[in-house]
């Protein structure tokens, strides 16, 4: 990955990819920290979920959304805005494009392991993420004095994907995978997926106080501002502008934000 001489503003965009909705949250907290860089974002709603998919189809996918982040929009960074797709392909993007920096997610497992009281965390992720190297290596590293609790919560992604955020069914499918939780003494529910802080105001309801609902959004979004600063890709655009796009069946629906 080079670094590049030049301190001139670097007006490309950043893109991010997703299965779909979930990293939305990771761009919105990136556009109010960064909010002179352009964006592109790539909600892979044809192809969501990722995790309930081999590893090498995700890697396939991923590599498809970057190729299109690159070669059609000249991004000049990636975010891969999805915990499952960072587990199955960020080393191997790392690998097939060198000149590019990727930002990936993994679980905020040190931050709650370091700070549980109770030495129980939960974490609530899809199964794609809990069979990738990142997780194992985060937990074998961060959490060797805390019980940790995994919990697939692939329904959550469905009631994102289908804007079902509040409500009596997405309320009780919160609670039914919190409450074990809580119950087996977890005092900090890390979200392992990017669609699951859009419900973290149901989790915080379920939990009352009893945990701490843990989001990486915003750790992640400082790694990208450090990322482009060191490499001198910053952007300065007085009117960024923010391209949404959502491939849903057989196509592409663009919109502009």
């Amino acid at each position: 990955m080079a670094v590049s001489a030049n301190t001139s503003p670097d007006n490309r965009p950043v893109g991010f990819f997703d299965s779909g909705l979930g990293g939305l949250c990771i761009l919105e907290a990136f556009k109010k920290a960064c909010p002179a860089e352009n964006t592109v974002y790539i909600a892979d709603s044809a192809n969501c979920p990722y995790g309930n998919r081999p590893a090498d189809e995700i890697r396939r996918i991923s590599f498809a959304n970057t190729r299109e982040l690159l070669s059609k929009y000249g991004c000049k960074m990636i975010v891969v805005a999805c915990n499952t797709a960072t587990a199955a392909a960020i080393d191997a993007l790392r690998e097939s494009f060198p000149e590019t920096p990727f930002i990936g997610i993994e679980p905020a497992i040190k931050p709650a392991a370091l700070n549980s009281k109770s030495g129980v965390v939960g974490v609530l992720a899809t199964a794609g993420t809990f069979n990738g190297r990142l997780y194992r290596e985060t937990t074998a590293r961060f959490a060797r004095d805390v019980t940790v609790i995994a919990a697939v919560a692939d329904e959550f992604v469905a009631l994102v994907e289908r804007g079902e955020t509040s409500g009596i069914e997405a309320e009780r499918t919160v609670k039914a995978k919190v409450e074990p939780l809580l119950a087996a003494g977890a005092d900090h529910i890390v979200l392992g997926c990017t669609h699951f802080p859009h419900l973290k105001h149901l989790m915080e309801k379920v939990a009352c106080g009893r945990a701490e609902v843990v989001d990486p959004s915003d750790a992640v979004v400082r790694q990208a501002e450090r990322v482009l600063a060191k490499m001198n890709l910053k952007g300065a655009t007085d009117a960024p502008y923010h391209k949404f796009i959502r491939t849903k069946g057989g196509g592409d629906v663009q919109t502009c934000c």
